[in-house]
């Protein structure tokens, strides 16, 4: 027997450090925590030198109050098949 990965493991291991950037507006506060929260605004791709940014706010549902970063890095890593480790987020004015 091997101590090979399984196929679907090795997709995730290679597409490692996806960036991303979003931008926050205000939502709600949080009926159970009373938390404030935030929706997403717009979500890009992170340019590449000499590449535009890929609008990607059709992934996720922008009416969603998100309590945090981390749980838009969840969302966004179920939403395209990937390990959450694998994606960074970075937010912009």
């Amino acid at each position: 027997m091997t101590d090979r990965a399984s196929p679907a493991s090795d997709t995730r291991e290679s597409r490692k450090d996806m960036l991303f950037e979003f931008t926050r507006r205000r939502g709600a506060r949080s009926p159970v925590t009373d938390a404030p929260t935030f929706r997403v605004r717009s979500l890009n791709e992170a340019a590449k030198s000499g590449h535009r940014k890929a609008d990607l706010s059709h992934l996720i549902d922008r009416s969603y109050d998100y309590h945090s970063q981390r749980e838009l890095r969840w969302h966004l890593a179920e939403r395209l098949g990937l390990a959450p480790a694998a994606l960074t987020l970075r937010e912009t004015a």
